[in-house]
């Protein structure tokens, strides 16, 4: 991508606008596509592996206390590392962090691939963690430093949160025809179809951009947030595998908040901050992150125990069960570009992240009525068409309110936090949910010994159970919602005059609304005359 195509204006050009006019637009849209494809890579990744978890342990010979540690390696290492990659964008450019993650998670996808032991494949997911960590935040600082001051900024972020939010259930149909057709091993190698064609692109069409003077790294940042990070998600995952009284998940839980208290307060003073406090004490980014969090631990419950019941209850053959999921990701792309493009500027974010809490708790609240004999198309079906209304009236405009208003120097960390709020939070969700079904089925098998199905009857109450907190955690994201995110606003478009005034300032963020009357947004993307 050419430099005016970033920037607005071609320093060389005698007339700035049209250089805007002819360069720029026809290349943004091939940025978005490369960015899409690297985001859909790392959504991917969490639920395609998924489904390969069961032929892998069969063919490594692995325990099934152990498997979990497939999902929890790579949770570890992406959630922990996510703010360290975001700042590393912004320090040496996003081209060149996106390309390192690329090559990255596409080596430790074919040493997952080729491993012949357990512990060289938890070894290969961690390094796609890490990899995935550097990738993510700059996919997202990109796009949003090539859409800034743009109208089409809205469309955008509607493409790229439905591919967010959309592209585990596709993981879910590939894993699933591969594992069939092929290998699961396949699940870990199509990485590498995807990586390198995308890395080639991206250096041809990216150009780097990185700030002129690089700040030294918050190395006491890095290692609290980092550690912090990590013993909230090793706590709440060593709780499933063993238990809330352990020592490890004591020590594991109550070092988290400790070290990330400890965090806040060494930011609060570094003169070079890892996280500059500001991007998440505005109300409508610290909403945003809220939102993204508690919608991924909830989301990711149905992404888990649903398909165990298709498969289990309903009998359902891997690449079936991904199917059964494309009506959600059908509906929740449409909601999300619609939403983004037609609905926004007219409610602005808040009304729309309450109403899409509200549907996932209602399509929380549908799935606790589950039973064994229950069918596809009467139980679960209606279910998931209003979860993927309820996930797109949140995620894309969560996503583009979470890196609205951050300097193009601070991009990537705020991006780092948009992922690090998914990822901590499904994985957290996914830890407390998982816990709560082997508790419940365990109650439940107790106490009905010589009930006739009685493993089905269990494995479903511990579904349902684990459905009725997930209705809880999306009455609890409404409420925060409703506290958190600023009143309903109507956001204005940037006009051309304004894009190119805020190139003449650099980082500053100048606005004009359509009749050329200067003003400041907020995170929300309204800001008063």
């Amino acid at each position: 991508m050419a430099e005016v195509e970033r920037h607005g204006t071609d320093p060389n050009a005698t007339n700035p606008t049209s250089a805007v006019l002819t360069d720029r637009e026809p290349n943004r849209w091939a940025v978005l596509a490369l960015l899409g494809v690297a985001q859909l890579m790392v959504v991917l990744d969490a639920t395609i592996v998924t489904i390969a978890i069961p032929s892998a342990q069969t063919a490594l010979h692995f325990s099934t206390e152990s498997r979990q540690w497939i999902v929890t390696a790579y949770a570890l290492a992406f959630g922990s590392l996510l703010l360290l990659g975001g700042k590393l964008g912004d320090l040496f450019g996003r081209k060149w962090t996106l390309i390192a993650g690329l090559v990255g998670f596409s080596i430790a996808s074919a040493i997952g691939g080729l491993a012949q032991s357990f512990g060289v494949l938890v070894a290969a997911r961690t390094l796609q963690g890490a990899f995935g960590a550097l990738l993510a935040p700059s996919a997202l600082g990109l796009l949003t430093v090539t859409f800034e001051g743009s109208s089409d900024r809205p469309k955008a972020f509607g493409i790229f949160g439905a591919i967010a939010g959309g592209g585990a259930s596709l993981g879910l149909i590939i894993g699933g025809a591969l594992t069939q057709v092929l290998s699961w091993r396949w699940c870990l190698y199509v990485n590498l179809v995807i990586a390198v064609p995308t890395t080639i692109v991206a250096l041809r069409l990216l150009v780097n951009h990185r700030v002129p003077e690089r700040d030294p790294i918050d190395i006491p940042g890095v290692l609290t947030s980092a550690l912090g990070l990590f013993a909230l998600v090793y706590g709440f995952s060593n709780a499933e595998t063993h238990s809330w009284g352990a020592t490890t998940t004591v020590v594991a839980l109550v070092a988290s908040p400790v070290l990330l208290t400890a965090f806040v307060l060494i930011e609060r003073r570094a003169k070079y901050p890892l996280l500059p406090l500001h991007i998440i004490w505005d109300r409508g980014r610290g909403g945003a992150y809220t939102a993204i969090a508690l919608a991924g631990a909830g989301v990711f419950a149905v992404f888990l125990f649903l398909t165990y019941f298709l498969q289990q209850q309903l009998g359902l053959s891997p690449v079936t069960t991904g199917l059964a999921f494309m009506p959600l990701t059908g509906v929740l792309v449409v909601t999300s570009t619609t939403v983004q493009t037609r609905v926004i500027q007219h409610t602005g974010v808040k009304p729309l992240v309450l109403a899409g809490t509200t549907f996932g708790a209602i399509a929380m609240f549908l799935f606790t009525r589950l039973t064994p004999g229950a069918s596809y198309a009467a139980n679960v079906l209606p279910s998931l068409l209003i979860l993927g209304v309820g996930m797109g009236c949140i995620f894309a405009p969560a996503f583009s309110t979470a890196t609205l208003g951050v300097q193009g120097s601070e991009a990537g960390v705020a991006s780092a936090m948009v992922n690090t709020s998914q990822q901590v939070g499904g994985s957290v969700g996914t830890s407390l949910l998982s816990t709560i079904f082997a508790s419940a089925v365990a109650s439940y098998a107790a106490s009905h010994l010589h009930t006739t199905g009685m493993a089905s009857t269990a494995a479903v109450h511990g579904y349902t159970t684990a459905f009725s907190w997930a209705v809880g955690i999306f009455v609890l994201g409404f409420l925060l919602a409703a506290m958190i995110l600023p009143g309903r606003v109507k956001p204005r478009v940037p006009t051309m005059r304004a894009a190119l005034a805020r190139h003449a300032v650099g980082n500053c963020h100048h606005f004009e609304a359509a009749d050329g009357t200067p003003y400041e947004p907020d995170a929300t993307g309204a800001g008063a005359r």
